[in-house]
């Protein structure tokens, strides 16, 4: 089946506020750029409908939706809701769009489960919002559609659904919500000793998850070895009806809010290698704080899905897009490199594979083939 692209152009010219990590242009980009590279055939491109508070009920509690509606109505918080439900906080900000575009997201992820019922692939750029808990924002997540994209699948009947996080950023209201639930398994590899400073390598969420926490300046190298190691052998002896894959790409070297080193070419090397096991596959997208990273990124995974690559110089029309970004609150956005502007693959970032994380695969392995045998 022909890999579905959902987006929205609510995400053109939303904003946090300048202040905000997400200030920057992220799914519009992606967006724009697919189109310059002639990567979006119409048939292939679904809007992402608004989801309404029932559907969001599946997960979050109606006085936190009520909560969030209103605030977005009003563009201001009280105390008792800033406290109880985390709105109007400097993660958390209130904003013009801050109920609408957080359920566009909702929404295009749970088409995105409709849509692979029967089987195929789904890019969703602007899901992947996996902080956010049943009753209060969290780290820069109003609502968490990872969440609601995996009951979706549930609910559709789908009984062995699988979630993968890559993300530089433990996905602590994902595992929060999945955990002991025995019709899901979640793998998240993530930063260690980075906020929100959960998802230990001994924390398996009652049996449902394997965190693996990985050391700064995780390689290129050392991630396909967590791939083939890990990830694809857990998969397969899971063996899910569905994949969901958070392709979050702050850990991107070049992303400011980690101090991870992986090109984009891990990225697509992921997706690639989890879209030839699943039979039904749905990539979200996640964090991201350098706008030309993330577009880049999310635009190759995209490619990826569709065996389409660009590795040479960008035609003009693509690299017009890139370089009609700005980031002014960085020295590089101020004076970006002429590859962040020009080509589409980053150069690959191979280096040696740390002892450090093959123990710590070496554990999970050994976790995974106890809970097997019993």
């Amino acid at each position: 089946m022909t890999p579905i692209f959902i987006g929205s152009e609510v995400y053109r010219g939303s904003s946090y506020g300048d202040w905000h990590p997400l200030h920057i242009p992220r799914v519009s980009t992606v967006m724009d750029l697919t189109r310059a590279l002639g990567w979006m055939p119409p048939a292939q491109y679904r809007t992402s409908p608004r989801a309404k508070p029932k559907a969001l009920a599946l997960f979050h509690t109606p006085d936190y939706i009520a909560a969030l509606q209103q605030a977005e109505a009003t563009q201001q918080v009280d105390d008792a809701t800033r406290i109880r439900h985390g709105l109007g906080s400097t993660a958390n900000p209130v904003f013009p769009e801050m109920f609408c575009r957080p359920a566009t997201g909702a929404g295009g992820v749970m088409l995105a489960a409709e849509l692979v019922r029967a089987g195929g692939i789904v890019h969703v750029p602007g899901g992947g919002t996996h902080h956010a808990m049943a009753d209060y924002a969290n780290g820069f997540c109003y609502l968490n559609d990872p969440v609601l994209c995996l009951l979706s699948l549930r609910k559709l009947g789908l009984r062995r659904i699988a979630y993968v996080d890559i993300d530089a950023h433990h996905c602590d209201g994902v595992e929060a919500a999945l955990s002991g639930a025995s019709d899901m398994l979640m793998i998240s590899v993530h930063e260690d000793r980075r906020w929100p400073f959960t998802g230990a390598l001994d924390d398996d969420a009652r049996g449902r998850a394997l965190n693996l926490p990985v050391p700064r300046g995780l390689n290129d190298t050392e991630m396909r070895t967590i791939l083939h190691r890990l990830i694809l052998p857990a998969l397969e002896r899971f063996d899910p009806d569905a994949v969901v894959l958070q392709c979050g790409s702050d850990a991107i070297e070049e992303d400011p809010l980690s101090r991870l080193a992986l090109s984009n070419n891990a990225h697509a090397e992921v997706a690639t290698a989890l879209a030839q096991l699943a039979p039904r596959l749905i990539v979200l997208g996640g964090g991201g704080y350098n706008p030309w990273s993330v577009a880049r990124c999310w635009t190759r995974v995209w490619g990826a899905l569709n065996g389409w690559d660009a590795p040479g110089p960008l035609p003009d029309t693509a690299r017009d897009v890139l370089e009609g970004l700005h980031w002014n609150r960085r020295a590089a956005g101020r004076n970006p490199p002429l590859a962040w502007r020009s080509t589409l693959n980053d150069p690959p970032r191979e280096g040696p594979v740390r002892a450090e994380i093959t123990d710590r695969i070496g554990y999970l392995q050994k976790r995974v083939a106890l809970a097997r045998a019993s």
